[in-house]
C-alpha cells in the first residue's frame, strides 16, 4: 500500500509539473485581453487597429510572454508596460514576427499593457496572439466605467512629442499614452478613444485639399484608410462625454468660409448627438492656433453651439501652446499642461 501511495505521488507531481512548464497560446481576441479602442477583429482570432492609443490589457502567470504581430508599413509602434515598469518600444515589422515581451527567470503574476504610439498614416498593425511560457493568461482586468472619445487631429494623435533635438523626425517620435487625451482621461477615471489624424480638418486638409478623409469621414470608421476604409459599429462603445479639438488644419490656407465651416459642424454635432443619445459634447479650438485665426475659430465654435442649441453640447477653452524651435506641434510637458487645463472643465462639466 506504501509503493502504491507513494507512486501515486510522485505521478501526481510529474503531472503537476509538466502542467507548470506548459506555454499556453492564445489569439488577440480571447475574452481574457481587455481592449480599449477601435480595432477590427479578424476571423482568424487576430487585431487589426490603426488609431493612436488603442491599447491591450493582460493578467499572465508565467515566466516569459511574447506576441506575435506586423504593421503594413514597418513603421507601426507600440509601447509595452509590464508591471509598472519603464515603457518598452518596439517597432513591428511588416512582416509578421514573433516579439518577446518579457522573461523573468521564475514564473510569476505580471500586468502588462500594449499601447499604439503611432497614427493611421504611419501604420495599419495587426497583433496576431500572445504565448505565455511557463504558464497562462490570467482574467481580464476591468476597464473604468466612463467613457471619452476624442476627435482631432494630429495634436489630439500626439504627433512628435517625443522628438529628438537636431534628429531627423520618425514615427517613433508619437506617443500617443503621452497625449492631452489620454493624460486626461487617466486623470477622470475613464476609458478613452482618440479618433484623430494629423493633417486632417473639419472641412479641408491642411493643404487646402477636401476630397480626403476629414473628421465627418473618418469619425464612422475603424480603420480610416481610403482605400479599404474599415466602418466602427457605435454601439461598441457609448462614450459618455465627446471632445472635439479639430480646426488647426482648416485654418493652415487661411481661415475658412464661415458658413460653410459652421454648417458642416452643426451636422457632424448633430450625428454625434443621435449616434450617442447619452453624450455629452465639448467643443474646443484646440491648442496650436493663436491670434486672429483662434479668435475666429473660437466665434466659429459658438455659432455651432448656438445652432445646434442643445443642453449636452459645451464649449470649452484651450490656452495656446506654441511647441518648440523644432517644431510647432505641442512638447511633452506642454501636453501635460493641456491635461491639467482641460480636466477640471471636464469635471464641473460633467459634474465628476
Amino acid at each position: 500500500m506504501n509503493k502504491i501511495f507513494v507512486s501515486l505521488s510522485v505521478l501526481i507531481a510529474a503531472i503537476l509539473m509538466s502542467n507548470s512548464l506548459c506555454a499556453e497560446s492564445v489569439t488577440a481576441n480571447d475574452s481574457r485581453i481587455s481592449l480599449m479602442g477601435r480595432a477590427q477583429q479578424q476571423g482568424d482570432g487576430s487585431l487589426r487597429f490603426a488609431y493612436p492609443g488603442v491599447s491591450l490589457f493582460l493578467n499572465v502567470e508565467g515566466a516569459s510572454l511574447q506576441m506575435s504581430g506586423h504593421s503594413n508599413s514597418g513603421n507601426g509602434w507600440i509601447d509595452v508596460i509590464v508591471d509598472d515598469a519603464a515603457p518598452k518600444r518596439i517597432q513591428l515589422t511588416s512582416a509578421p514576427q514573433t516579439y518577446e515581451l518579457f522573461r523573468f527567470s521564475e514564473a510569476g503574476k505580471h500586468k502588462v499593457r500594449i499601447t499604439n504610439r503611432t497614427e493611421t498614416w504611419q501604420g495599419i498593425n495587426t497583433i496576431s496572439g500572445f504565448i505565455a511560457d511557463k504558464g497562462q493568461l490570467l482574467g481580464a482586468s476591468p476597464l473604468p466605467k466612463r467613457k471619452l472619445l476624442f476627435l482631432g487631429d494630429s495634436v489630439t494623435c500626439a504627433e512628435m512629442i517625443d522628438r529628438i533635438p537636431g534628429e531627423k523626425a520618425n514615427p517613433s517620435w508619437s506617443n500617443a499614452r503621452e497625449s492631452y487625451g489620454m493624460l486626461t482621461a487617466a486623470a477622470l477615471n475613464a476609458q478613452v478613444q482618440l479618433v484623430c489624424y494629423g493633417g486632417r480638418g473639419l472641412v479641408r486638409s491642411w493643404n487646402g485639399k477636401t476630397d480626403e478623409l476629414n473628421l465627418p469621414d473618418f469619425y464612422p470608421l475603424t480603420i480610416a484608410d481610403q482605400a479599404a476604409p474599415v466602418s466602427w459599429d457605435k454601439s461598441a462603445y457609448q462614450p459618455d462625454l465627446i471632445i472635439s479639438a479639430i480646426g488647426t488644419n482648416d485654418f493652415s490656407q487661411g481661415i475658412p468660409a464661415r458658413e460653410h465651416y459652421v454648417s458642416t459642424y452643426v451636422r457632424l454635432v448633430n450625428k454625434l448627438l443621435t449616434d450617442y443619445p447619452q453624450a455629452h459634447i465639448a467643443l474646443t479650438e484646440g491648442a496650436i492656433l493663436n491670434g486672429d485665426k483662434k479668435a475666429a475659430l473660437i466665434d466659429y465654435i459658438r455659432e455651432t453651439i448656438s445652432r445646434v442649441n442643445g443642453t449636452r453640447v459645451h464649449q470649452v477653452t484651450s490656452p495656446h501652446y506654441p511647441g518648440d524651435a523644432q517644431d510647432a506641434h505641442p512638447t511633452k510637458a506642454q501636453h501635460a499642461a493641456m491635461a491639467e487645463d482641460l480636466t477640471p472643465q471636464l469635471k464641473a462639466l460633467m459634474d465628476w
